[in-house]
C-alpha cells in the first residue's frame, strides 16, 4: 500500500477550507500509482542507488511537486514515469496500466528549451498533432487553440528564437498538452529564467492548471515556488533517493504571491528547509580552505 498524506508540523497552520480541499482531493481517482520503486545504475566497479523504496499516489488535477537536495534522484523520477528510464524494480501505473515507454498520455516539459528552431511556433504545437495522424486542418485549428490558452496566438508564425525564455517555455507547455495528455511531467521547466520571468510563469502555470482537466508532477529546487503552486509537496532525500515526507500546503488557493509572507507559507518554508537542510548537516560541512593571505582586517 503506498503512503498517501503522512502527518507534519505545519499543518496545524491549516484553516478549515484548507483541510476541506485536501478531503476533496483524497475523494478524487488516484490517476498515477508508484509502488516500491527502485533504480540502481550499474557502474563498472560498484553499483550506484538511485532511488530506494519510492512510494506514493497522486490523483487526479493534483498539483504534486518533488523537491530535495541536489543527487536525490527527482529527475530520475520522473523520467521513468515518463517512460525515457526504466526502473529496475516496483510499479508504476497510470490509470492502473503499468508505465512501460512513452506515451501520449504523458506530456513532459523539460528546463532547457526544446523547441525545434525551424518550425514556426504554431507549427511546434502542431507536431506531435501530426504524428499522432490528425489532418492538418484539424491540427493548425487546435494548436491556434492551445495557443490563445498560453496567451501567444499572436505569435504564431514566429520562430523560437524570436521569443523571450518565458515564451518558449509557453510554447512549450502548449506542445505537451496538445496531445491532451493525461499528467504533465514538468523537470525544473522554469530554472533557467530570471526571477520576474518565472513568477510570471508560475502564475501562467496555475491560470492553466485551473482551466483544463490536467493533472501535474513538477519538479523544483526552488522552495516558495514548491510552496507556491502545489497541493503537495514529494520531499526526497539523498545516497540514496528516498522518499522523507508527503507534506500537504496549508497555504489556501487560489494563491497570490502576498502569500509568501503569511505565516502558513513561512512555516512550510521552514519545515522544508529542516528537512532538506538540516542544521547538523549545515554545521559540520567545513570546506577545508587555507588562509591565503593577510589585510588586517577579519570578516566573519
Amino acid at each position: 500500500m503506498t503512503p498517501d498524506y503522512i502527518e507534519s508540523d505545519c499543518y496545524k497552520q491549516q484553516s478549515e477550507a484548507v483541510r476541506s480541499r485536501f478531503e476533496r482531493i483524497k475523494q478524487r481517482p488516484v490517476l498515477l500509482e508508484v509502488e516500491a520503486l527502485d533504480k540502481i545504475f550499474e557502474d563498472r566497479e560498484e553499483e550506484i542507488v538511485a532511488l530506494d523504496d519510492i512510494s506514493f499516489s497522486v490523483h487526479r488535477r493534483e498539483f504534486i511537486c518533488v523537491i530535495g537536495p541536489s543527487g536525490c534522484g527527482k529527475s530520475t523520477l520522473i523520467r521513468i514515469i515518463a517512460g525515457l528510464e526504466a526502473q529496475t524494480s516496483g510499479n508504476i501505473l497510470l490509470d492502473s496500466q503499468p508505465i512501460e515507454k512513452p506515451g501520449s498520455d504523458r506530456g513532459m516539459v523539460f528546463q532547457s528549451y526544446t523547441l525545434f528552431p525551424w518550425l514556426t511556433i504554431k507549427k511546434n504545437v502542431m507536431f506531435g498533432l501530426m504524428m499522432s495522424k490528425i489532418n492538418r486542418r484539424k491540427a493548425t485549428a487546435e494548436a491556434m487553440e492551445w495557443l490563445e490558452l498560453v496567451g501567444l496566438s499572436e505569435f504564431a508564425d514566429l520562430y523560437p528564437h524570436q521569443l523571450s525564455g518565458g515564451m518558449k517555455q509557453r510554447v512549450a507547455i502548449a506542445r505537451a498538452l496538445a496531445n491532451q495528455p493525461r499528467i504533465l511531467l514538468m523537470d525544473e521547466p522554469f530554472g533557467a529564467l530570471d526571477a520576474q520571468t518565472r513568477a510570471q510563469m508560475q502564475s501562467y502555470l496555475l491560470q492553466i492548471w485551473r482551466s483544463i482537466d490536467i493533472t501535474i508532477v513538477f519538479i523544483t529546487h526552488d522552495l516558495e515556488e514548491a510552496i507556491y503552486v502545489a497541493d503537495r509537496i514529494l520531499v526526497l532525500g539523498a545516497n540514496p533517493g528516498h522518499l522523507q515526507e508527503i507534506v500537504e500546503v496549508p497555504v489556501p488557493r487560489p494563491r497570490t504571491p502576498d502569500q509568501f509572507l503569511s505565516p502558513e507559507f513561512l512555516s512550510t518554508k521552514k519545515h522544508l528547509e529542516d528537512l532538506i537542510n538540516p542544521e547538523k548537516r549545515l554545521m559540520s560541512e567545513k570546506i577545508p580552505i587555507p588562509r591565503m593571505t593577510s589585510v588586517g582586517d577579519e570578516v566573519f
